[in-house]
């Protein structure tokens, strides 16, 4: 017959409080924390708030070279709403919006600027989130492993091309084969330097676009085949949606990779800066390639001076904004997903 512990005539062990006592002891307490693991605790926190500082200080370098064009326009004779608003300058019929800031009369108009940023990072984007992301869904889902091991080196192998390269790839090869394949009057065009800018973003989206796809659990993908669902369907409808916050997050990283780029911009976009909204076989000027032309050839302290260091504020700005979009639109999408 066996017995149970609150059978009488059956004694407990004498050590068995200590041994509950033992059980119930956190581990933290009972393995102290090594000296290395603190220090590199401290080191990783310093070293975080370094560059949390180094971004702060550079922004504030940054405004602090362009808020005195607040008050010393009007010295200037320069109106800040002729930054953003149509002028009627002179040689021209009617009010236009005109960068020009040499000359008997410098015409300074941010809006050409903006307009030529926008149109190349859209065109841009539109090229590489397809297929960046589609080659993350090929590699993480549909790719065998030999294929996998080639094609994912590869591509992230482009992120280390420097920008420089692909800027002249872009000038010296892009542009010579789309003008031929397409009639382009313009041989330098905004085309061209979306096609510049998809290749440096393409590496970046489908990253992060893999990562977030191999981070989907293994049980939703096999509970789907066991209800006979096909590969296409496990990819589209279950995969690919839960996976949907990290490829959001590629794609936004993507779009200020792009709005940031200069060097394949100032090579490649031939630098005019004409308003055209939805022509991109004409040339466009963006607001890194303007920054990068003309900073070094202004004098210190001028109004040209004080514009060029606004739209550098105006760039930290936008990409900030980006960031807490991204993060935003992110976190619900997580929640919303984890809901359903």
């Amino acid at each position: 017959m066996i017995r149970s512990e609150s059978e009488p005539g059956r004694s407990a062990p004498k050590n068995a409080p200590r041994q509950v006592e033992a059980r119930k002891k956190p581990l933290t307490e009972a393995l102290p924390t090594p000296t290395w693991h603190r220090v590199a605790e401290r080191l990783i926190a310093v070293m975080a708030l370094s560059a949390v500082v180094a971004i702060a200080l550079i922004f504030l370098f940054v405004a602090r070279e362009a808020l005195p064009l607040f008050w010393e326009a009007a010295d200037e004779g320069l109106a800040l709403r002729d930054l953003v608003l149509p002028r009627q300058w002179p040689g021209y019929d009617e009010p236009v919006v005109v960068w020009q800031p040499v000359g008997g009369t410098p015409k300074f108009n941010m809006i050409p600027l903006f307009v030529g940023s926008l149109k190349v990072t859209l065109l841009s984007m539109a090229m590489a989130v397809p297929i960046g992301v589609g080659c993350a869904i090929f590699v993480a889902i549909y790719a065998p492993r030999w294929l996998r091991e080639i094609v994912k080196p590869a591509i992230e192998l482009l992120a280390g091309v420097p920008s420089v390269v692909l800027g002249f790839f872009a000038l010296m090869v892009v542009a010579t084969f789309t003008q031929d394949l397409f009639g382009f009057t313009y041989r330098l065009n905004g085309f061209v330097a979306a096609v510049g800018l998809a290749m440096t973003i393409v590496p970046v989206i489908f990253t992060i676009s893999e990562d977030a796809i191999q981070a989907v659990p293994k049980s939703l993908s096999e509970a789907a085949a066991a209800l006979g669902a096909r590969k296409y369907q496990i990819a589209l409808r279950v995969i690919v949606p839960a996976a949907i916050p990290g490829i959001t997050a590629a794609v936004i990283l993507g779009f200020g990779r792009a709005i940031g780029e200069t060097m394949i911009v100032l090579m490649a976009s031939g630098n005019a800066a004409v308003v055209e909204l939805f022509d991109f076989s004409t040339s466009v000027r963006t607001v890194t390639a303007t920054i990068a032309a003309e900073l070094g050839e202004v004098a210190r302290g001028e109004a040209h001076w004080r514009i060029l260091f606004l739209l550098g504020v105006m760039l930290f700005a936008i990409t900030f904004v980006l960031n807490l979009f991204g993060k935003w639109a992110t976190d619900r999408l997580h929640r919303k997903l984890t809901a359903a």
